[in-house]
């Protein structure tokens, strides 16, 4: 099954302190840190990819573009939303836009390929 344009995907979190820039180390403030919000957003372009991918494939991320717009404090509930808008053989391109309770708090394009998961594990591995 291919891949299709406007294909959508989402992904919830609520902000711990373990969420915060203080504590992921991009910052010193107890406000919800820019590479969690960067890990919603991928995971909500594998959400809208999954129902694509065959036995024993994965997706990985090789770029993102983004913005993060507005602070988010702690216990705020925050979601991303994605939506596939290229597809190029095995690489997959998002548009995504990141929310609390509040509204917008950030935007990202971002790239992801389709891999064989194993193949793509052993040849980690082998830089040991």
């Amino acid at each position: 099954m291919a891949i299709e344009i406007g294909c959508k995907g989402e992904a919830f979190a609520q902000v711990e302190k373990e969420d915060t820039a203080q504590i992921v180390g991009s910052g010193d403030l107890l406000v919800y840190a820019t590479p969690c919000m960067v890990a919603l957003m991928e995971g909500a372009a594998c959400e809208s990819i999954a129902p694509f991918l065959a036995e024993g494939e994965s997706s990985v991320g090789t770029m993102i573009h983004v913005s993060h717009t507005s602070a988010t404090p702690v216990g705020m509930e925050v979601h991303a939303e994605s939506v596939v808008t290229a597809v190029e053989g095995r690489k997959v391109c998002f548009d995504i836009v990141a929310y609390d309770e509040a509204g917008e708090i950030g935007r990202a394009t971002h790239e992801r390929f389709i891999i064989k998961a194993d193949r793509f594990l052993e040849k980690t591995y082998e830089k040991l």
